[in-house]
């Protein structure tokens, strides 16, 4: 039987609360490195593992001895959506547990002049979105528009992309990915 590291830490990542940057900080690795063994494109040395699960902080054993219950709930009221990211960008996630799933779907917040940062974002997977209210500038590499209501965005998430706030009023999306890797 084969373990997947990389959705065992990020079923472990949201149980605490943790947004892949907040995790990488603390632990003193790259944003990168973590997206890269939650979407398992690298296996982590056990040295890195261990690091990493020091951020949360989990160890070893507990690590591996957890048996996360299969979410079975198919419904899911506005109030019961999981907070993964604070600050002037909410990511509001649906289900609690990722664990052992392909697609993560998510209502974001983005409120006038928030942006994920000057550094872009770059993981494995594929997302899309579609914004329902106010304007939210995207660049995928090199190609930057604004996006309006109704207007939608869908790329590789390996082109490395940024999103951006603009205008007077936050922006409100709906966006999934797959693998969940965010």
């Amino acid at each position: 039987m084969s373990l997947d590291i990389g959705a065992r830490v990020r079923f472990v990542r949201l149980k605490h609360g943790l947004s892949q940057r907040a995790l990488a900080k603390r632990a003193g690795v790259t944003n990168s490195s973590v997206s890269l063994i939650e979407s398992n494109t690298v296996n982590p040395s056990v040295g890195a593992l261990k690091r990493i699960l020091d951020g949360i902080p989990i160890g070893l054993s507990e690590f591996f001895a957890l048996e996360p219950d299969a979410p079975r709930k198919v419904f899911f009221a506005a109030e019961e959506l999981v907070e993964i990211g604070k600050g002037p960008i909410s990511f509001r996630q649906v289900g609690e547990s990722l664990f052992g799933k392909s697609l993560q779907i998510l209502k974001e917040r983005y409120e006038p002049g928030a942006d994920t940062g000057r550094v872009p974002l770059v993981h494995e997977g594929e997302e899309g979105g579609i914004v329902l209210a106010g304007r939210l500038e995207v660049t995928v590499d090199e190609e930057r528009r604004i996006l309006g209501p109704g207007d939608a965005y869908y790329f590789e998430s390996r082109r490395p992309h940024r999103f951006r706030c603009v205008g007077p009023v936050a922006c409100e999306v709906i966006s999934a990915c797959t693998p969940p890797t965010f």
